[in-house]
Order: structure tokens, then C-alpha cells, then sequence
């Protein structure tokens, strides 16, 4: 009899955990991590409990952009940079999210670190704009915007804004150099 309790113990506790599992990690449409496009600045320091939160202090404009609320890895690496709707009101969301630390991910494998034709093999590409030095991918299902440098592109397509560049013509393995969170 004890056997079968201590086991169906084990078991509950085993499923329990297993089912709780919350990844840090996780990209979605509406949420990056534990951080919502809900959150309010006022909750950041229980979001980033772990980690350092360097926001803009008045007096202090030549340190961080006013407008940025850096979170860096207690080990001193930049994870994420959050842009607020309004940057003095503690109550604001946030509007913007870049992303720097590849273990963020969306629930399809892309990081930071992914190239276009992650991209393009598991999300639906909704725009392409063309800008002086890179092209901004869009991708509406993540709310996710991808910046490409135009180096990456072939030399044709580098130097006239003026041309329509399609998905067609960013070549697979184009790195990523900028991912942002746009909510």
C-alpha cells in the first residue's frame, strides 16, 4: 500500500511540473518571456527579478536613450531593450521590444540568431520595406519585425531605395540584425 501511494506520489508530482513548465524563453504574438503587451513599467521589476534593469534617469541622457529601458543578465549580458508608449508614466505598456539574447525564441525556432529562410520556411512574410542601409522583413503573425542589412543582399539591391524588393530576392542565408517586438 505504501509502495502505491509513494509511487502515485512520484507520478502527480512528475506531471505537475512537467505541466507548469513555464519558459522564460518563449515568443508569441502578444508576449516575450513573462513580459506582456500588457505589462506595465511599474511591474518590470517583478518581471526581471533575476536580471538588471538600466531605465532613463533625468540628468542622465548621455548613458541611455531616453526612450529605452535596457534588461540585462545578471551576468552582464544585454537581453532585451523595451521602448514605453510613455516613458515618465509608470503605468505605460511597452510599444517596442528588440531582442538581443538568442535563447528567445518563437514557438517555430526563431532567434535572433536565425537567417531569412528560417523566416520565410515558417512564417508567412507580410512585407517587405526597403531602406537606405537594410530591408525590414514584417512578419504580422509574431507582431515581429526582422531588420536585413542591404550587404547581405545581392549588390543590385543594395543601393536603390527606390526599387520594390520582394521576399524572392533576400537570399536564404541572410542573417538577422535586427529582431524587434512591435505591440
Amino acid at each position: 500500500m505504501k509502495k502505491t501511494i509513494l509511487s502515485l506520489a512520484v507520478l502527480a508530482v512528475t506531471c505537475f511540473s512537467c505541466s507548469t513548465k513555464n519558459d522564460n524563453f518563449a515568443i508569441a504574438k502578444d508576449s516575450i518571456g513573462e513580459l506582456t503587451s500588457e505589462t506595465q513599467l511599474k511591474d518590470l521589476e517583478t518581471v526581471f527579478k533575476n536580471d538588471s534593469i538600466v531605465k532613463y534617469v533625468p540628468g542622465g541622457e548621455f548613458t541611455v536613450s531616453i526612450d529605452e529601458i535596457e534588461i540585462f543578465e545578471k551576468g552582464g549580458s544585454k537581453m532585451l531593450t523595451l521602448s514605453p508608449a510613455n516613458v515618465m508614466d509608470s503605468t505605460s505598456v511597452i510599444k517596442t521590444v528588440q531582442v538581443f539574447d538568442p535563447r528567445y525564441k518563437s514557438d517555430k525556432g526563431i532567434s535572433a540568431l536565425s537567417t531569412f529562410k528560417d523566416i520565410q520556411d515558417n512564417y508567412k512574410i507580410s512585407s517587405v520595406d526597403n531602406l537606405i542601409n537594410s530591408v525590414i522583413v514584417s512578419v504580422n503573425e509574431l507582431n515581429a519585425s526582422f531588420t536585413i542589412d542591404k550587404k547581405e543582399l545581392p549588390s543590385n539591391l543594395r543601393f536603390d531605395m527606390s526599387l520594390h524588393i520582394e521576399a524572392s530576392q533576400i537570399p536564404d542565408t541572410a542573417k538577422i540584425k535586427y529582431f524587434f517586438l512591435n505591440w
